[in-house]
């Protein structure tokens, strides 16, 4: 009897350790999101464009592509990933880092250069004669997981960070909970933007008032021009958030300028305001020198990747 009586006092220390570890985590991943905030808010601003013109009835199929496509992403191959370099080679995590900035970038500078300097591209010519819509599906969502991949590694990274040191166990349980968790609430948001046209439509036609009638056919004039603004917002969001990381990560690798310039000017305008909008004035100014610098590093990369890198890396994997 006493044994049995020892065995239940143990199994109760280890449910005690193990709750208190479920609470560590959480606290430690609520922390973590908390720190990402603003790169949640780039992906959620970034993704809705991948599924635009696409019918309705396709729209939540791809966001949930998406979704799974970003969850192997944080789980299967970042997570590991962050761990094995935070433990062996942290000095690998800054380069990786502005390698996947300056792809970011490349990819918002060029969507600007298309939209000032318009001109058709024989690749681009041959996917619409091919007239396949699930071709273009697929390729649409292999995109939307490509630059996903590259907020994902900043977001995983931004969560390591502030982990305080522990077991790699519980660093893997915390990078799980955040990936988990931001996956959530960033796709969960993207589906319920690109639908509110079709909660517009179901109140302009079976609201049993004039104001739900209203409301309605008011979402439904008004969701194309939101997910038009979202679009401009997702491409600021690219130049903006690889031009950070660039920018950062050269800081991070002893070249100040133009990190501390940037740093400087934005305490000059927080300064010359009142001190309620000091914080949102310097975060603005930060902001749009990232993005401006992101755009310009961008432009340089457009003939850099399409006539070497994109032929190079053609040939060798036979893709175009």
């Amino acid at each position: 009897m006493s044994g049995l009586l020892a065995l239940l006092d143990d199994v109760a220390g280890i449910a005690k350790v193990a709750a208190a570890s479920v609470d560590d985590v959480a606290a430690a991943a609520g922390k973590a999101g908390a720190k990402t905030a603003g790169v949640l808010i780039d992906d959620a601003a970034v993704t809705p464009k991948y599924v635009a013109g696409f019918a309705p009835a396709r729209e939540l199929p791809i966001i949930w592509k998406i979704t799974r496509g970003s969850l192997f992403n944080k789980i299967v191959i970042l997570l590991p990933l962050a761990l094995l370099l935070s433990n062996f080679a942290p000095w690998l995590i800054t380069p990786l880092l502005m390698l996947g900035g300056s792809y970011l970038c490349f990819e918002g500078a060029e969507k600007i250069f298309h939209a000032l300097f318009p001109h058709g591209d024989a690749y681009v010519e041959a996917d619409m004669e091919d007239k396949d819509p699930s071709h273009l599906e697929e390729q649409k969502v292999a995109g939307a997981i490509k630059t996903d991949f590259i907020l994902s590694a900043e977001i995983m990274t931004i969560a390591l960070s502030t982990i305080e040191a522990s077991n790699i166990y519980m660093e893997a349980a915390t990078l799980a909970v955040v990936g988990v968790m931001i996956t959530v609430v960033v796709y969960g948001t993207v589906a319920l933007i690109v639908k509110m046209d079709d909660v517009g439509l179901f109140m302009a036609q079976r609201s049993r008032t004039g104001v739900g009638r209203g409301i309605g056919r008011g979402l439904v004039k008004g969701m194309p021009r939101l997910m038009y603004v979202l679009s401009v917002v997702g491409t600021a969001a690219m130049l903006w958030v690889g031009g950070s990381i660039v920018i950062h990560g050269l800081h991070e690798m002893g070249m100040h300028h133009p990190y501390e310039d940037i740093h400087h000017l934005a305490e000059i305008a927080a300064h010359a305001v009142p001190a309620q909008a000091a914080g949102a004035v310097s975060w603005a100014v930060t902001a749009l020198c990232d993005g401006v610098l992101g755009l310009l590093f961008g432009f340089v990369l457009i003939p850099i990747a399409t006539r070497i890198a994109g032929p190079v890396i053609g040939a060798v994997t036979g893709k175009r």
